[in-house]
């Protein structure tokens, strides 16, 4: 029996800490229930990069749905910087105190897939990226895995789940398994033609048995025009020089007049090596490197209690909104009603609940995805 929590049990408050399950029955004992502001924010991003993507929103807000509390956030899909608070809940303590695990869950790593799948757009400047993570992660999280990584910047998913939820038809190419069982390469992409509709592209896996600049030659002869691309997936341990590999391909290509073939290559992929190898690659599939991204690490702290300021070390109280210049990165904090130092600044932050109910529609992800690819033009990693 495969062990996952249901929408119900996490809607009940099961998926928590028991420490906040104690703190809730000592207060309900005490009989102490306050009115709290509680922000939600990020002290470091991970490995020290300079900004990340928000993500998470509207499963926080399915999750508080109908209990009586305030939610305001700046929207899913905006660049932030460590300190900003990116979202703020506002009602009585024991009405969402028990979901600070569950909340944490839910933006925590939905952000940093979102943000890892955004650098790694940025890196390939242009060039489409796959996401083929799913298969690093547990399988009853890959619509969630598959989604952050779209709104962060990849062009398509994988998954057949994924697509029916998503809305988005799964890319893929053929594996090495389907190779191996016909005993030739030229035969899987004959096959492969035969078989499967013609709206699919057809994308050869090259690097099986033989030499890749061969095998692209070979299967380019045998295709014709109706060959898109070659895929290299091949192993670190036969890579000695990949970029090098990489441009034979492509120069055995160009000579005999497949210039139109394009070159995709995948396999345990980093930023790094999208950066090197974008002279000669016009798409990625990048799985663990997105799949399996470092959270980001927000926290959940009172800053106000019956609309007292108050706070733990090292945080500042009272509630906030964040505004924002005309770069993403030019960001202001600022107390709730104040106004920013630039006249320029807009306002981010926006109150997307009250009392339980939506009161701004979140946007869908095509248009979180848009806005996301936005802000990534003036960003660098």
């Amino acid at each position: 029996m495969i062990k996952i929590a249901s929408i119900d049990e996490i809607k009940s408050g099961k998926v928590s800490d028991i420490y906040f399950i104690r703190t809730e029955k000592i207060l309900r004992s005490k009989r102490i229930d306050k009115n709290v502001v509680a922000e939600f924010s990020a002290k470091s991003l991970p490995g020290g990069i300079p900004w990340a993507v928000f993500s998470g929103l509207s499963d926080v807000l399915d999750l508080l749905k109908d209990i009586p509390v305030d939610v305001e956030a700046i929207p899913e899909g905006s660049i932030f910087t460590s300190d900003v608070p990116v979202m703020t809940i506002s009602g009585k303590y024991l009405d969402f105190g028990k979901f600070e695990t569950t909340i944490l869950g839910l933006i925590c790593q939905a952000s940093g897939i979102a943000t890892q799948a955004a650098r790694f757009s940025v890196a390939a400047k242009g060039r489409p990226i796959l996401s083929f993570g799913t298969r690093r992660m547990h399988p009853s999280i890959c619509a969630v895995i598959d989604r952050n990584a779209y709104i962060g910047g990849c062009s398509g998913i994988s998954t057949v789940f994924s697509g029916e939820v998503l809305g988005l038809e799964p890319s893929g190419t053929v594996p090495h398994s389907l190779i191996l069982l016909f005993g030739d390469t030229v035969e899987a992409i004959k096959a492969f033609d035969d078989v499967i509709p013609g709206n699919v592209p057809r994308i050869a896996l090259i690097d099986t048995f033989n030499d890749e600049k061969f095998e692209a030659v070979r299967v380019a002869e045998a295709m014709g025009e109706s060959l898109y691309g070659v895929r290299l997936d091949t192993p670190a341990s036969r890579r000695g020089n990949f970029k090098k590999i990489l441009r034979e391909v492509r120069w055995e290509l160009d000579v005999r007049g497949y210039k139109n073939v394009k070159i995709i290559v995948s396999g345990g992929l980093d930023i790094e090596d999208v950066k090197e190898l974008n002279d000669y690659v016009d798409s990625y599939g990048v799985g663990t490197s997105i799949s399996n991204a470092r959270v980001v690490d927000f926290s959940m702290d009172i800053v106000e209690i019956e609309g007292k300021k108050i706070a733990k070390r090292g945080k500042m109280s009272g509630k906030k909104d964040v505004y924002v210049g005309n770069s993403p990165l030019d960001i202001e904090v600022v107390y709730k009603g104040m106004l920013p130092t630039a006249e320029d600044y807009r306002k981010l932050t926006r109150k997307y609940m009250e009392k339980g109910k939506i009161v701004t529609d979140i946007p869908d992800d095509f248009e979180i995805r848009r806005y996301v690819l936005s802000q990534l033009r003036e960003l660098e990693v």
